[in-house]
C-alpha cells in the first residue's frame, strides 16, 4: 500500500503534477523524490505514480527516479520560459525515449506508447502530456500567482482568469493579506 500523498495541491495534468513535486510549506521547500514528509526517494516516486494512475504500467525504480528528475527540470525550464530554444530542444531529447504506435482493437483505432527502456515511460508520458498542454491551451498552463508559491496549475476555469493555485490556501492568503493592508491605512 502507498503512503499518502502529502503534496498541497494533486489532479493537475501530468506534466504539472510532475512539477509540482516540489512546493513549499511553512517557508521551507520540499520535493516529493526528496524525502519530504520522511518518505524515501523511491517511496516519493511510488506516490506520485499512483497519483497520475502509471503504478500498474512503471516500476518505482531508481532508474526510473533519474529519468523522471531530468524530466522535471526540462519541463521546468520549459515552462518558464515556452520560448526557451535550449528547453525546447531537451523537451525532444525527453521524447526520444519513446514513440507512439498507432493500434487497431475491439474498439477500433488507438494508440499506445512504446518504449526501449520503461524507466523512460513516466518522464516520456508526463513530456507528452506538456506538448498535448502547448496544443490544446497554451495560454491556460500557469503558475501560482502567489510570490511564496512554486505550484503550477493548468486554468480549467470557464473565463480562464485563474490565479491561485488553491482559492482554501494560496488566494485566501491574498485576499488576508489585502484586507490586512486596507485595514492599516485606515
Amino acid at each position: 500500500m502507498t503512503a499518502a500523498d502529502p503534496r498541497p495541491l494533486t489532479g493537475e495534468p501530468v506534466a504539472l503534477d510532475l512539477l509540482n513535486t516540489r512546493w513549499v510549506a511553512d517557508g521551507e521547500r520540499l520535493d516529493l523524490f526528496a524525502g519530504a514528509a520522511g518518505l524515501s526517494r523511491l517511496e516519493g516516486l511510488a506516490i506520485w505514480l499512483e497519483a497520475v494512475g502509471l503504478a500498474d504500467r512503471f516500476r518505482a525504480d531508481a532508474p526510473t527516479l533519474v529519468h523522471l528528475l531530468t524530466a522535471r527540470e526540462v519541463l521546468a525550464r520549459a515552462v518558464a520560459d515556452p520560448a526557451d530554444e535550449k528547453a525546447r530542444a531537451l523537451v525532444d531529447a525527453v521524447l526520444e525515449h519513446g514513440r507512439i504506435r498507432a493500434t487497431l482493437g475491439p474498439e477500433g483505432p488507438g494508440e499506445r506508447a512504446e518504449f526501449a527502456d520503461p524507466a523512460w515511460g513516466p518522464a516520456w508520458t508526463a513530456a507528452r502530456d506538456y506538448l498535448e498542454l502547448l496544443g490544446s491551451s497554451p495560454d491556460r498552463i500557469r503558475a501560482c500567482a502567489a510570490e511564496s508559491c512554486v505550484l503550477h496549475f493548468h486554468d480549467v476555469s470557464r473565463n480562464g482568469t485563474r490565479r491561485w493555485c488553491s482559492m482554501a490556501a494560496c488566494g485566501n492568503r491574498a485576499k488576508a493579506s489585502r484586507h490586512y493592508a486596507r485595514t492599516r491605512e485606515r
